[in-house]
């Protein structure tokens, strides 16, 4: 049965077998029932046709009681994707997903760097995604960091953002007439709404991109530099990288590239902007977040 014909539910449940069996080496029925939700009857009606579609992938093991990976596995619902793994286990390990509901069983001895807690408050994310579906306006408190005390301030949501540490919404500010990033654990409600204004289409800083382009840092040894560009996936020596203009300070500032990155030493900072002008000017001529 061609994968393309399989309902969702179907193929969800398939693409579990084959997950497990690639990340792990053993899959059983009770595994596939205790996960979904379904029978016995079921899950064995699941593999069945798994393996209609992938006979070298699985095969079945009495000892074990389950469903070994073929020595001739080869995937063909879904490629093996390793940012998907660690994103898992991402997401367990700053609990946003319990173990125990883990499509993975075997998870590996890990721990993440620990964050401070940013508090979003859930009635007002609701409804600040309701003025960006609804295209309407929404009151907020918000304190900001250039007044000492929390202030009402309409804006316009129409995209949220993050910026590799903090959740945004990127809106119209009816104050200013522009468009800036308002932080959302910074927002508390009782929340009002009204007709929206500002164009989300005119907002050039979400628009527009820069591309920006880095490299190994020159002070690097030819090994320390290869191992540079493996691990920025560089192709050339190079990395190409297309980032939203509203944000390129936040990119600069993650990766160390806000100043200038050459100077620092290469122990400390591995990559260096390679049109370091070109994304300056951008900068100077973005609009303002």
């Amino acid at each position: 049965m061609p994968k393309e014909s399989l309902r969702w539910g179907v193929k969800r449940r398939l693409e579990f077998i084959e997950l497990r069996l690639f990340w792990e080496g053993l899959v059983n029925r009770h595994d596939l029932a205790e996960t979904f939700g379904i029978s016995s009857q079921q899950a064995s009606a699941d593999f069945a046709r798994y393996l209609e579609i992938a006979p070298s992938n699985a095969i079945y093991d009495r000892s074990a009681k389950g469903y070994v990976r073929g020595s001739a596995f080869s995937p063909k619902l879904s490629p093996p994707d390793a940012s998907r793994y660690l994103a898992h286990l991402r997401l367990v390990g700053d609990g946003v997903l319990d173990a125990g509901m883990s499509e993975l069983s075997c998870l590996p001895e890990f721990d993440v760097v620990p964050g401070p807690a940013r508090k979003i408050d859930a009635h007002v994310l609701q409804a600040i995604v309701a003025a960006i579906r609804d295209a309407n306006e929404v009151a907020v408190s918000y304190q900001s960091m250039s007044r000492p005390e929390p202030e009402q301030r309409w804006i316009g949501p129409h995209a949220l953002a993050w910026d590799g540490f903090r959740w945004h919404a990127r809106a119209w500010c009816s104050r200013t007439d522009s468009f800036k990033d308002f932080v959302l654990a910074r927002m508390t409600g009782p929340c009002r709404t009204r007709p929206g204004g500002g164009d989300p289409m005119s907002d050039r800083g979400w628009h527009n991109r820069v591309r920006v382009i880095i490299g190994p840092h020159p002070g690097l040894s030819e090994g320390q530099r290869k191992a540079v560009e493996a691990d920025y996936s560089m192709t050339g020596g190079i990395s190409v990288i297309d980032v939203r203009a509203c944000f390129l300070w936040y990119f600069l500032k993650r990766f160390g590239l806000e100043a200038d990155a050459a100077s620092k030493r290469p122990q400390d900072q591995h990559v260096v902007l390679l049109n370091r002008d070109d994304v300056l000017a951008a900068l100077a001529d973005r609009q303002d977040a």
